[in-house]
């Protein structure tokens, strides 16, 4: 399955549930629960406004989320956050393109 990622693509996403982006706790929820809010404003950062960012898979979009984290947590000296299980898998489920 291959995955995307667009601003625009998020505020479907949130649209679709009836949220607003400063709704954190149905944000928590929807993108994995705990830490649910931090990982969509990890997603929504690391992709430039007006473009789209596309994977073939779910390992090299996860890769991509960590790597972008990292990166982040390096620049502000901090330690890196790992996204768990849950929201990976709440990741791949709202970020997978249907074929």
């Amino acid at each position: 399955m291959q995955y995307s990622l667009s601003h625009h693509k998020l505020k479907l996403i949130l649209a679709a549930q009836g949220l607003k982006t400063g709704d954190a706790g149905g944000i928590d929820q929807l993108f994995g629960g705990k830490d649910g809010y931090y990982w969509y404003g990890t997603v929504r950062d690391m992709c430039p406004e007006g473009k789209t960012l596309a994977w073939e898979n779910q390992y090299a979009m996860v890769a991509a989320i960590q790597a972008h984290e990292n990166a982040t947590a390096e620049e502000d000296e901090m330690k890196p956050q790992v996204p768990s299980a849950a929201n990976i898998a709440a990741l791949s489920k709202l970020l997978g393109d249907p074929i």
